[in-house]
């Protein structure tokens, strides 16, 4: 039931903003836009650096690396939007709900990047590593 009403909630909110972005000037920065409303300018920064950051990724022919790097400033967008509802709204659930946007969405960052780091090794330096984790440590004098 609680997943039902996230995702009814989440494609509201990603409607409303889709429908309100085909709204606005491409040219105009919402900031300037909405100058007496600091939270939807706060929310459309966010927008804003999730969309630089995802068009400065580079195709890598991976798909799977492709993905994270494009999820990684899509989750911290949602980490930055969940900020301010949490600085300007006062609904107790949207209020539960960001901070659970927070905290998952930092976890699967921190699982992102762990993947890449680990993803982006050669595979030797993957072996050795596997190997290290899997070594019993050796302690001296001890049997």
């Amino acid at each position: 039931m609680a997943v039902k009403w996230r995702l009814a909630v989440f494609a509201i909110f990603f409607g409303v903003l889709a429908a309100q972005a085909g709204e606005r000037v491409s040219t105009a920065r919402p900031s300037a836009q909405y100058p007496a409303d600091p939270s939807w300018s706060a929310l459309m920064s966010s927008m804003e650096q999730m969309d630089t950051a995802m068009m400065s990724v580079t195709q890598s022919g991976d798909a799977d690396a492709d993905f994270v790097q494009l999820m990684l400033p899509h989750h911290q967008a949602a980490i930055d939007m969940a900020k301010v509802q949490l600085l300007y709204g006062k609904d107790p659930q949207m209020r539960r709900l960001a901070q659970e946007i927070i905290t998952d969405q930092q976890s699967e960052i921190e699982l992102m990047q762990l993947w890449l780091k680990h993803h982006q090794a050669s595979p030797l330096q993957l072996k050795d590593q596997i190997m290290k984790d899997q070594t019993p440590a050796v302690h001296p004098g001890r049997d």
